[in-house]
C-alpha cells in the first residue's frame, strides 16, 4: 500500500529510503528533490536498469527491487528499464574479460521472464516498464559519435575493470568502452532524478551524472545498494557459484536454503531482504547474543517472510512444517519428484545423471558433492565420483543430493 508522504516528515522519508543503502551521491540533493516533490506534488523519476543476460532472478536482485518498492511506497515513479540494447553489449562491470555477446532474441526472451518475476516485489500498477532500444536504437552511428565526444578515454580507463585489464595485458573491446555512455544516455532520455545500482555500478552511475550535465539536465542522484552475499557468506550471490536463492524456486527449497545460512548472515538478510526496521534487527541480534532466543527461530521467521513475499503466507507455513517433518523428525518429504528414464544396455555415469536431473549445475559440481559424501542412492552414500548407474532393467532409484534434493528415478 502506498504511504502518503504527507504523513511523513522529509527526514522520515529520507531515512525510510536510506535503510540498507551503501552510499547516496549526494544526500543533500536527494533531500532537496524530495522536498520539491512534496511541495509540487510531482513524483521523482527513479530509474533502475536491468540487462537481461540470464533468465532467472535471485534474492540478490531483490535488494534493489525492494528499494524501488520503497520509492513507490512514497508515491514516486519507478522505471524498470530493460536493457535490451545494452544487454547485447554486456556490462563489463566486475569482469576480467569481454562478456560473450548475446543476440537480441536471447535478450528479449530473458526480458519476458524478468517482467513476470519482478512483480513479486514491485507494484505492477505503479511500475513503468521500458526498453532502452527505444532511444539507443535510434541514435545511429552519428548519434553515438556525438555521445562519445562528451567523455574522454582517460576518464573511461579510470574504471577499475579496465585499468586492471590494461595492467594485465588483457584486451578491452571498443564496444565495452561505449557501455557506460549508453547507460548514461538512458538517464538523459528518461530525465532521471534518481538512478539506483549495486556497488559494482558506481562508475556507470556517476558517468550518468556527467552526461546529464552535458545535455543541460540536473545530474541524477546516485543511489548505491549493497551486493548480497550468497549462502556461503563470502562470494556475491550468483547462480554460477550455486550460492543463490532463486525467487521462483519452490517454497520448500527456499526454506531449506535459508535455514542453512550462518547466524551472522541471517542478520544481513534481515536488513537487505525484509522491511524489518534496523532497531528491531539490532534487538534480535542482542537477544541471540544473550542466548534469550534460538537463532534457528529467527531463521525460520526470515524464511517465512521471504517465501510470503514470493508466494503467500500459507505456502510459507507449509514449507516450515515440511522442513520440520524432514529435518527434525527425519521423515521423507511428502512429495518427491519422479523422473522416467528409458532402459539402456549402457550404464550412465552418475555425475552426468545428476546434471541431467538438474540436481547439480555441472559434472564437476556433481563429482565434488560425491567426493564430499553428499550423494545417496537408495539410502546408501556414494563416495566414488566415477560410479555408474545400471539402466539395463526396469527399476527405481531414490537419489538424494545434499539435505534437501530428492528425485525418484524410474527406469522403464
Amino acid at each position: 500500500m502506498t504511504i502518503d508522504p504527507k504523513d511523513m516528515s522529509l527526514e522520515e522519508q529520507f531515512e525510510y529510503l536510506k535503510k540498507g543503502s551503501v552510499d547516496i551521491i549526494q544526500e543533500d540533493e536527494l533531500k532537496e528533490r524530495l522536498k520539491r516533490s512534496q511541495e509540487t506534488g510531482t513524483p521523482l523519476v527513479v530509474k533502475v536498469g536491468f540487462d537481461p543476460t540470464a533468465p532467472d532472478l535471485h534474492l540478490g536482485h531483490t535488494v534493489i527491487l525492494r528499494k524501488m518498492r520503497h520509492f513507490q511506497d512514497l508515491g514516486h515513479t519507478v522505471i524498470f528499464l530493460i536493457g535490451d540494447f545494452t544487454g547485447m553489449i554486456g556490462d563489463p562491470s566486475g569482469l576480467s574479460k569481454t562478456r560473450k555477446e548475446m543476440t537480441h532474441e536471447e535478450v528479449l526472451a530473458n526480458a519476458e521472464t524478468y517482467k513476470k518475476q519482478v512483480f513479486k516485489i514491485l507494484d505492477p500498477e505503479h511500475t513503468v516498464i521500458d526498453f532502452n532500444s527505444r532511444w539507443l536504437g535510434k541514435l545511429g552511428a552519428e548519434g553515438f559519435i556525438r555521445l562519445a565526444a562528451k567523455y574522454t578515454v582517460a576518464r573511461i580507463l579510470e574504471r577499475d575493470d579496465f585499468s586492471n585489464r590494461l595492467q594485465n595485458n588483457q584486451p578491452i573491446a571498443v564496444h565495452e568502452i561505449l557501455y557506460p555512455l549508453a547507460q548514461a544516455y538512458d538517464s538523459v532520455a528518461l530525465r532521471a532524478d534518481v538512478e539506483m545500482g549495486g556497488t559494482d555500478q558506481r562508475f556507470n552511475l556517476l558517468v550518468g551524472r556527467d552526461i546529464q550535465r552535458e545535455f543541460g539536465q540536473p545530474p541524477q542522484v546516485v543511489f548505491i545498494t549493497p551486493l548480497l552475499e550468497g549462502l556461503d557468506g563470502k562470494e556475491k550471490m550468483s547462480k554460477s557459484l550455486d550460492n543463490y536463492i532463486g525467487i521462483e524456486e519452490p517454497p520448500n527449497e527456499i526454506f531449506g536454503k535459508m535455514m542453512s545460512i550462518s547466524d551472522e548472515l541471517m542478520f544481513r538478510y534481515y536488513e537487505l531482504c525484509t522491511n524489518i526496521p534496523l532497531s528491531q534487527i539490532e534487538a534480535m541480534r542482542k537477544q541471540v547474543k544473550e542466548e534469550r532466543v534460538n537463532p534457528r527461530q529467527l531463521k525460520a521467521q526470515l524464511a517465512r517472510l521471504i517465501i510470503t513475499d514470493f508466494y503467500n503466507s500459507t505456502q510459507a507455513e507449509e514449507a516450515a512444517r515440511e522442513f520440520d517433518r524432514v529435518f527434525k523428525l527425519k521423515e521423507m518429504p511428502t512429495a518427491i519428484e519422479e523422473r522416467n528414464i528409458p532402459s539402456s544396455p549402457q550404464p550412465i555415469w552418475l555425475p552426468k545423471l545428476l546434471t541431467q536431473l538438474g540436481m547439480t549445475s555441472s559434472h564437476s559440481q556433481a563429482r565434488r558433492l560425491i567426493a564430499q559424501g553428499g550423494v545417496y542412492i537408495n539410502g546408501d552414500k556414494v563416495t566414488n565420483p566415477e560410479q555408474e548407474l545400471d539402466l539395463s532393467a526396469p527399476g527405481q532409484y531414490l537419489v538424494k543430493v545434499g539435505k534437501r534434493k530428492f528425485v525418484k528415478v524410474i527406469v522403464t
